[in-house]
């Protein structure tokens, strides 16, 4: 009797290991096995957007090699329901960004995202990416138009790229939110909010007021809605067959 309980308690152990294992080297946790009443993927995006290059050594990094394979498996995945997204993040790549948020926008499954802290710059497409957005009340939201890393740009090429990347961000905010695309552009065309910058920080309330998020809310609120949606799609998907 006592070989087992060693032996559950070994497998309990190893359990927690791989979930910690997971969760500092991936950034995510499946929240199914019994943890909640669907089978539940937790993303987080945190720190900055890395893309084809490696930040420094120093910075907290999302890496989109790994988000981006996580998200197909949950796609294809029987015992995946719904997936989280917590995001805190100060912006990064725009290409990585952009294609993290249109994996998330074309899950089947139900996806709920919450913004903690931030979700600035590429994180707006990040935060509507989702079927139902939240923000904590002190959460905030920084719209500004796309930079060069501070290089002058003087060829015309380079800057009518600029504008069309800026395009894509736009529409893609617009189309997954109630916020218009020519609200967008002009708050992130606004000189008077950023010292030394053009574009607008939202906090909690205004992100919502703007239509940019769906609703101020925290953790329970996210879950809430996530489970709500997960028992709908199973309902639709009963009803269609």
């Amino acid at each position: 009797m006592n070989m087992e309980n060693e032996q559950t308690q070994d497998s309990a152990q190893k359990e927690r290991n791989e979930e910690n294992t997971e969760i500092r080297e991936m950034g995510t946790l499946d929240l199914g096995n019994g943890h909640s009443e669907h089978g539940i993927q937790l993303l987080t995006i945190i720190g900055e957007i890395e893309g084809h290059e490696a930040v420094s050594g120093n910075t907290k990094a999302t890496k989109y090699e790994h988000l981006l394979p996580r998200l197909a498996e949950a796609e294809e995945d029987d015992k995946t329901e719904g997936v989280l997204i917590l995001l805190n993040t100060l912006g990064g790549d725009v290409e990585a960004g952009l294609a993290i948020a249109e994996m998330i926008a074309s899950l089947s499954k139900p996806t709920v995202s919450l913004v903690l802290g931030g979700s600035h710059s590429i994180g707006g497409p990040l935060a509507v990416s989702a079927d139902y957005s939240f923000i904590v009340p002190t959460g905030t939201m920084i719209v500004h138009p796309v930079r060069s890393t501070g290089m002058f740009i003087g060829v015309i090429q380079s800057y009518r790229n600029m504008e069309k990347t800026q395009d894509r961000i736009a529409r893609f905010i617009a189309s997954h939110s109630k916020i218009t695309q020519e609200r967008l552009v002009e708050l992130m065309l606004d000189s008077t909010q950023l010292v030394k910058d053009v574009g607008t920080m939202l906090e909690g309330e205004e992100a919502v007021r703007e239509g940019l998020i769906d609703e101020v809310g925290g953790i329970s609120d996210a879950f809430r809605k996530l489970h709500e949606l997960i028992r709908k799609k199973k309902c639709d998907d009963t009803l269609s067959k």
